[in-house]
């Protein structure tokens, strides 16, 4: 057996969340393989709508840049927080379990959004990288009309 010297998948996850945290698309990007397996845990009919055009499928290190400058553009980006709870690790798997707390620029609505994230790390890259969240309370701050029941 031969030893690796790849990064671990902690430290490549954690690295990510650092990168994401600092905002910038392209140095996000650099931790994604070439081609990712990029899905989103929405309803298919509601994927790349005008309200919420990040929220797509994606499967390359270029659409994970994009991903990240789309979010940008449709976030207030002053009111933007997220709180990672726990990051599970199972050799290349990883899953952070958080909250993330935006604002829609389209409507000024403040939204908070449960999320788990299922990372797979290769070669020191991202090559998985699965979002399930609370699409209702993503798309309600993004409609025109009053906002969904309960606070924010």
């Amino acid at each position: 057996m031969t030893a690796t010297t790849d990064p671990t998948t902690r430290a490549v996850v954690g690295e990510l969340l650092r990168r994401i945290g600092q905002g910038d698309p392209d140095r996000i990007a650099e931790l994604y393989a070439g081609h990712v397996d990029w899905r989103l845990d929405w309803p298919e009919d509601e994927h790349g709508g005008a309200r919420t055009p990040w929220i797509r499928h994606r499967s390359t290190r270029a659409d994970a840049a994009a991903h990240y400058r789309e979010l940008a553009e449709h976030h207030v980006a002053d009111q933007v927080a997220t709180r990672v709870e726990r990051i599970l690790v199972d050799g290349a798997d990883a899953v952070v379990l958080g909250e993330i707390r935006q604002t829609s620029k389209a409507t000024g609505r403040p939204y908070r959004a449960r999320f788990a994230l299922h990372l797979t790390v290769e070669n020191g890259l991202v090559v998985r990288h699965h979002v399930y969240e609370d699409s209702l309370t993503v798309a309600r701050a993004f409609t025109a009309g009053p906002a969904g029941p309960g606070p924010v």
